[in-house]
């Protein structure tokens, strides 16, 4: 939740409703993410409860994986803080998961949301659909469920959160999904902005980056510097060959420079590809959030 205190009571009572009528032990986490409005203070009202209060304003992907990792269950559920994931759809979600499946994406088949959002998000998955295949309608809602492994390898940020199908599907988990309720929005105001859509956007391509290369970033990199090694050498050998048989004068050309220049790009690239190699070997775990309080009630 980030500024939405207009939605944490209700949404709290829904989801134990939900819970009271499943008749299964469950734990509800809210996550407030930096909010500047009396979201914390309504929280802290409630119970049963754990709230995760991060420092500052980090984001829905880093929020999401703050939660999830403080979880306990052997079943994950997310959904959003704004009350347009309805937690009614909840138990029809966890029947499909008993259905052999590893995670079930919600579908918001009908979008309550603004006309240039819904826009934007059909072509975001225009390119989602080209570079990462996920193979589902609506990689944008929150309301999912998960099996708990699904999150043994997985840190969320920027927003990373649109890309968790994907990622699952690539790790061989089992993936559908279901259509889900979407509601208006009646309190608070939508985060939603150019700038989450540059950044999903660049997540997207990191994303697809790690699919093909993830364990060897020597294939692609070395692959360009081996390219530019031979084209270049190509080029200086051919330079040579016309200077010394035919005079061809090379003191007022660009040629040789060029071919230079791609010659130690080229090396360079092959260097920069075993460099990656040993820093992924070598990568630490990383949070990219703070927690400033967790509070169990």
């Amino acid at each position: 939740m980030y500024d939405e205190e207009g939605s944490v009571v209700k949404l709290h009572r829904e989801i134990v409703e939900v819970f009271k009528k499943l008749n299964k032990a469950f734990e509800i986490i809210f996550v407030d993410d930096g909010s500047k409005d009396k979201t914390f203070e309504k929280l802290k009202a409630l119970k049963p409860i754990t709230i995760i209060r991060l420092r500052k304003n980090f984001g829905q992907s880093s929020a999401l994986d703050a939660g999830i990792k403080h979880a306990r269950g052997k079943i994950i559920i997310t959904l959003d803080g704004d009350g347009q994931n309805d937690p009614r759809d909840i138990p029809k979600l966890l029947k499909k998961l008993n259905g052999g499946y590893d995670a079930v994406c919600g579908w918001r088949h009908k979008r309550r949301d603004p006309f240039v959002k819904r826009k934007v998000s059909q072509g975001a998955k225009f390119f989602r659909d080209f570079l990462v295949k996920d193979g589902i309608h609506d990689s944008g809602c929150t309301l999912r469920v998960y099996r708990r492994e699904c999150f043994e390898d997985i840190d969320l940020h920027g927003e990373m959160h649109r890309m968790i199908p994907a990622l699952l599907r690539w790790g061989g988990f089992r993936i559908t999904e279901e259509k889900v309720n979407h509601r208006f929005r009646t309190t608070g105001v939508t985060k939603y902005n150019w700038r989450r859509i540059v950044k999903g956007f660049l997540d997207m391509v990191q994303i697809w980056f790690w699919r093909k290369y993830e364990s060897r970033p020597l294939y692609l990199f070395g692959a360009l510097g081996i390219f530019l090694v031979i084209i270049s050498t190509l080029l200086l050998v051919i330079l040579a060959f016309l200077r010394f048989f035919t005079g061809y004068g090379l003191s007022d050309k660009i040629w040789p420079l060029v071919g230079m220049t791609g010659f130690i790009t080229g090396i360079q690239f092959i260097i920069f590809g075993i460099l990656s190699d040993l820093i992924i070997k070598n990568r630490p775990d990383r949070r990219y959030y703070k927690i400033r309080d967790v509070i169990t009630k």
